[in-house]
């Protein structure tokens, strides 16, 4: 556990803690602020509704309880939910009810990455009902190691960029009618060595100066730089989304301003991507409302896991919720996946629930 709270359960008693349960419980499904008496006629704990309501009085001082309006009920705060993460996770009960549904939907399905990736979010946000993303697998940048200019005609040339991980990139590229195929080479040669070693990125940030120096060839090298800043685009992370519209069925999201800010969020894929990734070994991270550090996301949780090639390349799965989800369900859903885009992705599945960052 984190933040302290082992000691907060320790000086909490099994009944405040029984209570505050049975309130985050039925806060999840209803999405209605919850009173002394529900909990009293719906939930068998021998107790009164006046000893009930006591006891929320405490949880609401110790801070695990909010309450929304004056007559309402009470609602759980952004602390209970972390207590209630926590505890789920310590005890190392995820359920595994959601391997069958899972794998289900993997079978006999072979696709390219992107592909799996991208069929892998819709399933995340099918089966939990949240809004699901999935990053592929990364790992280092490629780099550099040769660039060949291949004329095709008397005004263009193809450029052949090939990189240390034996990618190839190719792309046509315009250059001046006077030259020939042993300038091109001599070209090529000097290109090479002035950015070999160096990632696409890098080499983008190379041309003012190459240009500087070779600016009889200017207009190739224009389109050099051009070629090389749309491959480096395609060397960024597949961003898989699912589901997006699933969060606008929550009544948390049905102000108007509050769902475009969320929906505003969802295009932006690079941004997403940092919010999503997740380093290190820990087999799950769960943010909290304000733990995510995300303005549109502050009445949210982030659920994610990684996965990997068994290359040292990993892979990032996560779910965005209400901070009211159904976390049991979530983390079920998402122990399998995965294990099985681990496997698809040629390593043995990790170990269930081998860490928990929190």
């Amino acid at each position: 556990m984190v933040h302290g709270e082992e000691g907060l359960v320790m000086m909490m008693d099994e009944r405040k803690f029984r209570i505050l349960q049975a309130i985050i419980d039925d806060y999840i499904l209803t999405a209605v602020p919850v009173g002394s008496r529900t909990i009293s006629k719906k939930y068998d704990m021998g107790l009164s509704s006046a000893t009930i309501r006591n006891e929320m009085s405490d949880l609401e001082e110790l801070g695990y309880l909010d309450q929304p309006h004056v007559s309402a009920g009470r609602i759980p705060s952004a602390k209970a939910y972390r207590l209630y993460v926590d505890q789920l996770l310590n005890t190392g009960r995820i359920p595994s009810d959601s391997d069958a549904a899972v794998k289900g939907h993997f079978l006999g399905r072979m696709h390219q990455m992107e592909d799996v990736i991208d069929h892998a979010a819709q399933v995340l946000s099918s089966l939990t009902s949240y809004t699901a993303v999935v990053l592929p697998p990364t790992g280092k940048m490629p780099k550099i190691r040769t660039i060949q200019l291949v004329p095709v005609s008397d005004t263009s040339a193809l450029v052949v960029i090939v990189t240390d991980m034996g990618i190839v990139r190719d792309q046509v590229v315009q250059v001046a009618s006077d030259l020939d195929s042993d300038a091109l080479y001599a070209i090529s040669k000097t290109l090479t060595e002035r950015l070999q070693g160096l990632t696409l990125h890098e080499a983008v940030a190379q041309m003012p100066q190459l240009m500087q120096g070779m600016h009889e060839n200017e207009r190739l090298l224009q389109g050099l730089g051009k070629a090389l800043g749309q491959q480096d685009e395609m060397t960024h992370p597949h961003v898989a989304v699912g589901g997006t519209s699933n969060m606008l069925a929550y009544p948390e999201y049905s102000d108007m301003e509050k769902a475009r800010s969320f929906l505003s969020l969802m295009e932006t894929r690079d941004r997403l991507a940092d919010i999503i990734s997740q380093k290190g070994e820990m087999a799950f991270t769960v943010r909290i409302g304000p733990e995510t550090g995300v303005p549109e996301m502050a009445d949210c949780s982030i659920v994610t896991a990684t996965y990997s090639t068994g290359s040292g390349r990993q892979g990032t799965i996560g779910v965005i919720g209400p901070t009211r989800m159904r976390y049991s369900r979530v983390l079920s859903v998402m122990n399998t996946m995965g294990q099985q885009l681990s496997e698809m992705f040629g390593s043995q599945a990790p170990q269930k629930n081998k860490k928990l960052d929190k």
